[in-house]
């Protein structure tokens, strides 16, 4: 390759090759206005922006995975201010932006990702050929203690449930829709993103089950119940078509399973808000929200006996380990059990 052959890196950037890329490599940006900068100029906001689009287009990470790496650099872009130059970002500069989160009590789970964000941006930036060496290898992530979920009894799940299908009877649109969602959600153990991506196209009422899209964009297909298929059945029928003949433009609905006030795709925030009236007399404000949903529908498949390679499988856990926490919760609970009954206990 000549020293003026354009070869392809990440983030829809091109480096133009030369003997010492490092005091001086032009680099040019083939988007519509881009400019040439030099590999030992390059601008913090320029990489981070060209690394969001790397993550979201040729690595495929979630939306809310992209939104959150990009937060996590425009912060440390912040922080390390007045340095702009990405090749001037050394080990301590990092290892101070950490340590100011912790400050400032962000939470260890913050921390673990702000650390992971920092390493995938420089290896990037590394291989890329933007900084001559990767200033984060020894950065390391603060431990994340893995704090037990909450979890809703399943007599008190069962009872909201039944509450909300009693009040469906009254064929109001939203109620027929909060019933059907929160019995999938439950039913099937899946994730608030996922419900909300759910279509008509994948639900399968003949065999009860649902396709999902989940994280990394693999697909499976979980079953649900009775109960979710009969409140399902019953959205159909009456809410769902109320709640698209609510919005001034049909269309936006499109092939949504579960639709907002206004006839639209329901929205994370909305779901979240649907749990929490739900759920919060029973569980408490503070512990409520659409994962403490699903933390109880794998605790309580645990509890009835469930094979926990099954319950990985209809979670979507890449991992037997991340599954392997709800076998604490149910321990823990056949412990507390014991303590009360136990005569010796």
């Amino acid at each position: 390759m000549s020293s003026t052959e354009a070869k392809p890196v990440g983030g829809g950037l091109r480096l133009l090759d030369a003997p010492d890329r490092f005091t001086g490599t032009p680099w040019v940006s083939d988007r519509p206005g881009g400019r040439s900068v030099h590999a030992g100029t390059m601008q913090i906001d320029e990489a981070a922006a060209a690394y969001a689009d790397e993550i979201a287009r040729v690595r495929r990470l979630s939306p809310a995975t992209v939104r959150a790496y990009a937060a996590d650099l425009r912060d440390l872009a912040l922080a390390v201010a007045p340095i702009t130059r990405l090749e001037d970002i050394d080990l301590e500069a990092l290892r101070q932006w950490l340590w100011v989160a912790t400050q400032r009590g962000d939470a260890r789970s913050t921390l673990a990702r702000r650390t992971a964000a920092a390493r995938g941006f420089f290896a990037w930036a590394t291989e890329s050929g933007l900084v001559p060496t990767d200033p984060s290898l020894r950065l390391v992530a603060p431990k994340r203690g893995r704090s037990l979920p909450q979890v809703a009894t399943a007599d008190g799940v069962r009872e909201v449930l039944d509450t909300l299908a009693d009040r469906a009877r009254d064929g109001d649109a939203i109620v027929l829709r909060d019933s059907a969602m929160l019995e999938t959600f439950y039913g099937a153990g899946i994730r608030v993103s996922e419900l909300c991506g759910l279509d008509l196209d994948d639900l399968d009422l003949e065999r009860a089950t649902v396709r999902v899209m989940g994280k990394g964009s693999k697909e499976r297909v979980v079953p649900f119940g009775v109960p979710a298929l009969r409140a399902l059945e019953a959205y159909l029928t009456r809410g769902r078509p109320a709640l698209v003949a609510r919005t001034s433009a049909p269309d936006s609905a499109g092939r949504a399973l579960f639709c907002g006030a206004r006839g639209a795709r329901i929205v994370p925030r909305a779901v979240y808000d649907v749990v929490v009236r739900a759920l919060g007399p029973t569980m408490g404000t503070a512990a409520v929200g659409p994962h403490a949903l699903r933390h109880s529908a794998a605790t309580h498949l645990l509890d009835g006996g469930a094979d926990l390679r099954a319950v990985q499988e209809l979670l979507g856990h890449a991992s037997l380990g991340t599954t392997q926490i709800y076998t604490h919760v149910s321990s823990e609970r056949l412990a507390a059990s014991y303590r009360l009954a136990h005569p010796r206990a």
